[in-house]
């Protein structure tokens, strides 16, 4: 096939319904994070897992700054440190703020771009794509952790398949 005759190809799933994708993912992982008790949230582990602030904190310090080196270049290192204060709250503001950077940045992304090669945090090669996605995946396995938490603590976690992400 030549080069004119697959720009013509269909779309699979247009970049806007990607993002909307991804901000449904969020929005799940956002409920999940608050459904764990306070205490909880900071303490709770099995079997030598992360507690959940731990993990929030690790997607925190992927999404938006991957994106952000994405968008605007850069390679700085991955910092997964984040003082929530003790607090949950703080937590989700973190979160919230994270998601609107993320909504910022993704209308700044041409579809020309996301097959091109990037290094994110100065040390993990691949396209924009495969970048976006090991993101969103990163997501969904840590939120996957939090559910066992949630359920060994005897609380029923969201429903994992309603990601709606509705007109937000």
């Amino acid at each position: 096939m030549n080069a004119t005759a697959q720009t013509n190809l269909p779309q699979v799933i247009s970049s806007s319904e990607l993002g909307k994708h991804w901000m449904g993912h969020r929005h799940l992982t956002r409920r999940v994070i608050e459904a764990f008790p306070e205490k909880d949230f900071f303490n709770f582990s099995i079997g030598g897992m992360r507690t959940p602030a731990a993990l929030v904190a690790e997607l925190l310090s992927i999404a938006g700054p991957g994106l952000r080196q994405i968008v605007e270049g850069g390679s700085e290192a991955l910092n997964e440190k984040f003082d929530f204060n003790g607090s949950k709250a703080n937590a989700l503001a973190l979160w919230d703020k994270a998601d609107q950077e993320i909504m910022t940045l993704w209308s700044k992304i041409s579809n020309q771009r996301f097959h091109e090669r990037i290094v994110t945090f100065g040390q993990y090669e691949g396209s924009v794509w495969s970048s976006i996605f090991y993101f969103i995946d990163n997501e969904i396995h840590h939120r996957a952790q939090m559910y066992v938490y949630l359920r060994a603590l005897g609380v029923e976690p969201p429903a994992f398949w309603d990601r709606d992400f509705g007109d937000k």
